[in-house]
This record gives C-alpha cells, structure tokens and sequence, in this order.
C-alpha cells in the first residue's frame, strides 16, 4: 500500500444543501444523466455491430473480448470509484472518467485491426464504470435523501433505456454511416458533460490522505476477471467442466476469499466489511442482485434471439419490439421518486416490484409459438414496471442508511454486486437455454432433417425461416421449448427476491442532512443515530 498524499479540495461548500439541490443544478444534473448514459449505452452498443466488426477487422476469433473488455474493466474499478471519491472528492474522479471514457472511445472508433479495439473498449470500460458510480453519488453530495428520490429515479429509466436502445444505435449506425460512429458519437455528448463539470460542478470539499490498497485491488481485479471469463466462456468458448473453467472457477473463488480477508487489515479498505453489518446494505443488494441483476439482463439477453427465431422479426424488429419495457421501468422509476419524496417511505415499492417480476416471468414462461406480439409486449411492458419500481429505491435506500462521507462507498459497492449479479445470472440462463436447445433439436429433428439444418450452432433467423415448412417449424418449436421454461425456473429466485424485500428494514428518507431518516451507519459499523 502506498501513500496519495496530495490533498484535494473540490470547489464548493463544506456542507450540501439542507432543504434541496443547489442552485443551477439543473445543468449538473443533464451532464450526470449523459454520463450515465453514455457509459450505459457501451456496454450494449456494439452488440449488433459486432459482425460487421469482426469481418472488417478480422477477428471473429475474438468477437467476445469486444464486450467482455469494457463489463470486465467497468465491474473492476466500480468500487474504486466509489471508495476514492469519498475520501478525496467526486469532482476530479467524474472529471477523469469522462476524460478516460473520451480515450477510449477515440482509440476504438480509430482502430485498424481488433488488438486495438479491444484495448479502446477495455479503456472505455475504466472510465465508464466510474461514471455509472460517481453520477448517483454526486447527487448524493448535492440533494438530500427524500428530494433525491425524484432525481434518482430519472438514473434508473436511463439505465432500461440504455440497455434496449444500444442494439438500437449499434445496428442504425451500421447499417447507415458505419460502425464507428458507435464510438464516434460519445465525443461531442462527452464534451459537453466534461464542460459542464468543469464550470458547473460544485461540490462539498475534501481533503484527505489516501492509503490506496493496492493489494486488495490485485486480489479484486483477479476475483473479478476469473467470475466474468467463467461466465463468458463456460459453456459456449468451453464446455463447463473444461479445466480452463474449472481452473477460473477455483481461481475466483480463492480470490474472493483472500480478498475479503485482506480487506479486514487494509488502512482504507476498497469494499470495507463494516458495509455489511448493515441490514438495509445487506437486503437491498441481495434484492438488487437477484430481481434486477437477474430479471433485466436474462431477458434482454435472450428474448430477441427468441422474437428472432419464432417470429421471424428482424433485428431491429425485436429490439423495437423491447421498447414497452423501457416504456415500464420509466414510467414506474418517475412514478414512485416522486412519490418517495412525498411520503420519505421507499419499502413497499421493492416488494410490489419484485412481485411484478415474479409474475411477468410467468406469464413469458408461457409464451407458445402462436402467442400475438402484442401479448408478448404486455408481458415485457409488465416486466419492465417491476423492474421501475426495484432500482432506484433500492439504492436510495442503502444511500440513506450511511453518512456523506460513506455514500459513495455504499453505492459503488452496491453497483457492483449487482453487475456481478447480471453477469452469473446471464451466464446460468445461458447455459439452460443452449443445454435445452440442444436437446429439443437432436428430439424434434429427423436424421433428413438435420442434414437439412445443417450445422445447429451456426444457425441465423435468415436460415430458419428459409428451411421447409415441417423443419422450420420443428426449429421454431425447439426455440420455444428450450427458452419458455427457463422463465419458470427463475421465478424462485424472484420469489426470493420478493421476500428479501418484505424484511428490508425502512428508515424515513431525510429531509436534510441531520434528519431521523440520514445515516446511520459509522466506518466501524456501530449506529450513529437513532432511526
């Protein structure tokens, strides 16, 4: 560990606003929304570029590390964001992810062969992590807890729409002026943040010597890296009980576990173990963990190949087709941040939440090849209302339960968990779908049949929808049984989730910074207010 001695103040007052946002924090708040933004949308974006991309580049074989390199880089410094910005200020590290996001984007939109974009897209990831954290701690420092609700839920909306809209703007630009404006496109929006950070940007000083542990952040970066290529690669690179994957799996769980002891003795410790003394720190990122890692990311990784491949939509088509959830989450997300604010109570949005996610999951378990799409929307539309009323109250809650000088910590770390959440969750959903598919192909096709498929992991909508009638629809039916019951086999961990947020514990929100319902939680993990 090592000594980071320059002592940083940020511009403006000592102490955040007691009864509201300062002025112009309107103009702050839009750059917070378009950081956010932009570091949400990149991990989605390239998505349906990516064949373009690799042919032009020549990297098929390297395909994955496109997006793998921004989750894995975005995922590890998560908590250093959080945990840096509140022990030396928030204003030069939101400063800095932008600057780093900006790089990374100039070096991937330039790249002349797929080393350097994986290289833009892992530098991208540096700065993008810390925008998705530092944004929501910013307004953290600038509003107090029962006005925040009204401007984190705003957060959340943007975070559903990025996830839809990315494939969206990937695919738009591809097809129109290259894919490289994918890239391109983050710098004017970028620069306009920076700016408004730069001039704008007020918030409560700091001053601080920094032991950084660098030790503890090795031990993180390994955990992290062998869970996210466990995940990635088992089952589709190699087969789950390959020793590459049982070699990360056992690697991980080694990590994880040295890490967490290492954090008991670090000086400034990244994830500090105190955070989980907490009950409300604790429920809520179990909850967040399981409805939303979970629920939004299962989804949204296979329910468009299913519209692809059983409806015979486009990929854009099945993208569009996403836009009634985004249209619940905003509408949900707005909805109760204002009623949050209103009431100080955050508690029963979680549980009614949760309880929409179990039962949207349902009903897509459902879903039969005759099923109308505009069924298929109302479900989406169901699943995305429940997610609107999960996010945002979840971080607002665990925000509220420490004080300033910890949010950021708080928040970072619940972030975290959560995306460590989506990526083992997507992985297991993964693995289900492909072991179904499989097995509903080698069941349903006839030996004349399967000459005609051809090779089955190198099958497209386009192949599908051009085989004849009787083997098309025995694909089609295979897709469907393969995924349908796969919704059903995560309604218990929704389930779960629902019941994690029946016992979440609730604390008014504050109307100030000195109210019943501020933090309440010190660094050595003992109450500091009475709630």
């Amino acid at each position: 560990m090592s000594d980071l001695t320059p002592a940083v103040e940020d511009e403006g007052p000592k102490e955040r606003h007691s009864s509201g946002p300062p002025p112009h924090f309107a103009l702050t708040f839009a750059a917070l929304m378009a950081a956010m933004l932009l570091a949400s949308l990149d991990q989605t974006i390239v998505s349906t570029a990516l064949p373009t991309i690799v042919g032009e580049l020549h990297g098929v074989n390297h395909m994955a590390w496109v997006t793998t390199a921004y989750i894995l880089a975005a995922t590890i410094v998560m908590p250093v964001y959080g945990r840096l910005g509140d022990l030396i200020g928030r204003k030069f590290l939101f400063l800095g992810g932008i600057g780093v996001f900006l790089v990374g984007s100039v070096i991937a939109g330039s790249a002349p062969d797929m080393a350097m974009l994986i290289i833009g897209r892992a530098v991208q990831g540096l700065g993008g992590g810390g925008l998705m954290i530092t944004s929501q701690a910013i307004i953290a420092d600038l509003v107090p807890p029962r006005q925040r609700a009204k401007y984190m839920a705003p957060i959340g909306a943007v975070f559903g729409l990025s996830s839809v809209a990315g494939p969206l703007l990937g695919g738009w630009f591809t097809d129109g002026i290259g894919w490289r404006w994918a890239f391109w496109v983050n710098l004017p929006v970028g620069v306009l943040a920076l700016l408004v950070g730069v001039f704008a940007l007020r918030l409560p000083r700091k001053s601080a010597e920094v032991v950084f542990d660098y030790r503890g952040f090795g031990l993180l970066t390994v955990a992290v890296t062998c869970t996210v290529l466990m995940a990635e690669w088992g089952g589709t690179d190699y087969a789950w009980s390959d020793p590459v994957i049982l070699g990360l799996a056992a690697g991980g769980l080694l990590s994880w576990v040295v890490f967490f002891l290492s954090q008991r003795r670090a000086a400034e410790p990244i994830i500090p173990l105190w955070l989980f003394r907490s009950r409300i720190f604790t429920t809520a990122t179990l909850t967040g963990l399981l409805v939303i890692g979970i629920g939004m990311f299962a989804v949204i990784g296979y329910l468009p190949t299913y519209l692809q491949m059983v409806y015979g939509v486009s990929a854009t088509e099945s993208g569009l087709l996403l836009i009634p959830m985004v249209v619940g989450v905003s509408v949900t997300a707005v909805s109760c941040g204002q009623l949050m604010s209103k009431t100080g109570r955050y508690k029963v949005f979680p549980i009614v939440g949760s309880a929409l996610v179990a039962v949207a999951a349902l009903l897509l378990s459902t879903l039969g090849t005759g099923t109308s799409l505009s069924v298929v929307c109302g479900y989406v539309f169901l699943l995305g209302a429940g997610l609107g009323l999960t996010m945002q109250p979840l971080v607002l809650a665990v925000q509220n339960d420490f004080p300033s000088a910890d949010v950021g910590t708080a928040t970072s770390a619940n972030n975290f968990f959560r995306e460590i959440g989506a990526t083992l969750g997507t992985a297991g959903v993964g693995a289900l779908f492909t072991h179904r598919l499989a097995d509903q192909l080698a069941d349903r096709l006839t030996a004349d049949a399967a000459k005609a498929v051809g090779d089955t992991e190198a099958l497209t909508p386009a192949l599908v929808h051009a085989l004849p009638e009787k083997v098309q629809d025995s694909v089609i039916l295979s897709y469907q049984q393969a995924l349908t019951p796969v919704f059903r086999y995560m309604i218990p961990v929704f389930v779960l989730g629902l019941v994690l947020a029946c016992v979440l514990p609730e604390k008014m929100l504050a109307d100030d910074d000195g109210g019943p319902g501020d933090a309440t939680h010190s660094p050595s993990g003992e109450p500091v207010a009475a709630s």
